[in-house]
């Protein structure tokens, strides 16, 4: 396996809307996601889309650990034993429907804009569906931070990256600043 240069923020293959992928079998697609997982664990992301990886695919990986699950699910007033980890999954040619109109704004970083975090809205419930690297379907509801991932990796298939998605542009930070901003709690 590989590790692979994350493309950042100005870079034109961000802002394309990546390419479907035909055949998610195939060796190089196998390979491509390899090295992404290898990637995303060695710089410490919880996700990763191929256009971070100067691939215009629409492939991402990602996981969610129960720990940030359940946290995020304290904070949002929801069933925290509803709210488990997700083990690491890959998504090729993936779609979206929101359920419901419940938005929560919560902070986000991206490996693409490194040190920077922003505040961002993103829909509480979604239903996703893609394929594995089996060509099989996969077909989940998200809620939570689970959401929030999927959510923020499918923008990158789409050439949108978080800041774009702000309301207050005041809450682009410095991620070492996210702790003294006041806390949904307080």
């Amino acid at each position: 396996m590989t590790l692979l240069k994350i493309s950042k923020m100005g870079h034109p293959v961000l802002r394309q809307v990546a390419e479907t992928v035909s055949d998610p079998s195939a060796p190089e697609i196998r390979e491509l996601v390899e090295n992404m997982v290898e990637t995303m664990t060695e710089v410490g992301g919880t996700g990763i889309a191929a256009p971070q990886v100067f691939e215009s695919k629409r492939i991402f990986v990602f996981f969610v650990s129960e720990e940030r699950a359940k946290a995020e699910a304290k904070r949002l007033g929801l069933s925290q034993e509803a709210e488990a980890g997700v083990p690491l999954t890959v998504l090729v040619n993936p779609e979206i429907e929101f359920i419901g109109n419940e938005i929560d704004e919560g902070w986000e970083g991206c490996l693409s804009i490194p040190g920077l975090m922003g505040k961002i809205p993103r829909h509480r419930s979604i239903l996703y569906r893609g394929l594995g690297l089996d060509g099989k379907l996969i077909e989940r509801e998200a809620t939570g931070f689970h959401a929030r991932v999927v959510q923020h990796e499918y923008d990158h298939l789409d050439g949108v990256l978080y800041p774009e998605r702000i309301s207050d542009i005041k809450s682009l930070i410095f991620s070492s600043e996210v702790g003294y901003q006041k806390t949904d709690a307080g």
